[in-house]
């Protein structure tokens, strides 16, 4: 009869805790265009996601590349925060079984109250606890959903870090192979300011110019020899910055000096905006966006009530001897309901908290989304445009090119000064000097291009 009597009453409290259960929205998330705006190239590319840096046929960039995966320390932080997050998850599923535990006690017990009530000597327990809760409401598979999204963010993580570290050893590779190249047009340069020095000196000489025509020339020569070796001053520290990445010390890596890949690998024309559902950085914040809601739903399951079931079984003796037969043994079965009623606002302020994160997760969801439609739409029109300014620069370099020759050529004839040749030679290695740094930048934003996508098109 008393059992009844609460039945009506918990039903009270249990509707009462579900009257407020609503989940907050989080804000919009930005619309998906179906394709992107900028330009794409027509050629088909080999590329893979696995292995997208095998497209720029570069065996050392692939050597330099697997070295990073296995050593970088980024991304071995990372996957030691997936690790982690594995064991959340396992530690949160852990709810669904019985909780079983052994425990000993021994002691002793005495005074005037003790003995009145014949508690008064020594007593030895030995038990053997289970509990288990109920999942009524839903709270602990909540949970566990929370932890399982919070190891798929961190597992897109890794890949995330994965990806930036292999962009940047290509990245950083390729500023290595400019570097060279412009230090070999540097060494020819040097090269034929010195071959006008010897012409210069033997015309001194004999009498044909002044000293300040040598002068000019040695300038040259010097200037051209210190732009020189600045070069090898930035080459050695990208070749630091590599050795950094791939988990090296400085001195270790050497990385001989070699020639870029004569072709890119490009983008295939129509690739749609939704490939970016895939991109590592966006799907770790979905799926902490996700976590965030179902932490929701466990601050809201806290207005409901838990039903947990425990039992132990063991015995009690006075005697360590007596502990074990049956005339100690001891046993319970419980079952406890519980429902806060009175907690001074705690649930309500859960409840506002795990709705702030979610408004913080759709907040990083939804930059991470344009970001990265940013990213990809920067690359796309850096390219064009940069293939564009090959074109005009290509045509500059042959045209210095063309107009160093004749200066050469009239000034070895004396019919115009040096001051001209000078000025031909400076304008064509400038000319050259830039339609290098342009075929860099060339690597840089397909290298970036590749990475905004993801680090695959397919």
């Amino acid at each position: 009869m008393k059992l009844h009597a609460l039945i009506p009453l918990v039903a009270a409290l249990v509707l009462a805790g579900c009257a407020d259960l609503t989940t907050p929205e989080p804000h919009s998330l930005p619309a998906t265009p179906l394709a992107f705006k900028g330009p794409v190239a027509t050629a088909p590319a080999t590329a893979s996601q696995a292995q997208w840096w095998k497209s720029f046929a570069d065996p050392q960039l692939d050597t330099l590349t697997e070295q990073a995966l296995a050593h970088n320390t980024s991304i071995q932080q990372a996957g030691a925060r997936l690790a982690q997050a594995r064991a959340l998850l396992r530690d949160a599923n852990a709810a669904y079984w019985p909780q079983v535990g052994v425990s000993a006690a021994s002691g002793r017990q005495g005074g005037d109250f003790n003995r009145s009530q014949n508690t008064a000597g020594t007593l030895h327990t030995l038990r053997l606890d289970a509990s288990y809760e109920l999942d009524l409401v839903g709270r602990i598979s909540k949970t566990s959903d929370a932890a399982a999204l919070d190891a798929r963010s961190r597992e897109a993580l890794l890949r995330s870090t994965q990806l930036l570290v292999q962009s940047q050893v290509a990245q950083t590779y390729f500023a290595l192979r400019a570097l060279d190249a412009e230090r070999a047009l540097m060494r020819e340069t040097v090269l034929a300011y010195q071959e006008t020095l010897k012409l210069t000196e033997r015309r001194h000489a004999a009498g044909d110019i002044a000293e300040l025509d040598l002068a000019r020339v040695r300038t040259e020569v010097a200037a051209t020899q210190s732009q020189a070796l600045e070069l090898d001053r930035q080459r050695a520290e990208i070749e630091h910055a590599l050795a950094l990445l791939v988990g090296q010390l400085p001195s270790e890596l050497a990385v001989a000096e070699g020639v870029w890949s004569e072709t890119l690998p490009v983008v295939p024309a129509g690739v749609p905006s939704r490939m970016l559902d895939r991109r590592p950085d966006v799907a770790a914040a979905q799926a902490s966006l996700q976590a965030a809601q179902a932490r929701v739903g466990v601050a809201q399951k806290a207005w409901l009530p838990t039903l947990t079931l425990t039992a132990a079984g063991g015995g009690a003796s006075p005697e360590l001897s007596e502990l074990f037969k049956s005339s100690a043994g001891l046993w319970g079965v419980n079952a406890l309901l519980n429902l806060p009623l009175i907690d001074g606002g705690r649930r309500a302020a859960g409840v506002q908290s795990a709705a702030a994160q979610l408004d913080a997760a759709a907040g990083a969801y939804r930059e991470q989304v344009l970001v990265a439609f940013k990213e990809v739409e920067d690359q796309l029109s850096s390219l064009q445009l940069l293939g564009e300014q090959a074109q005009v620069q290509a045509q500059a370099v042959a045209s210095a090119e063309r107009a160093l020759a004749l200066s050469d050529t009239r000034y070895r004839n004396g019919l115009v000064s040096q001051l001209e040749l000078l000025d031909a030679r400076r304008s064509e290695l400038a000319l050259r000097r830039q339609a290098l740094q342009v075929r860099s930048a060339q690597y840089q934003s397909t290298i970036a291009l590749i990475k905004a996508l993801g680090g695959f098109w397919s």
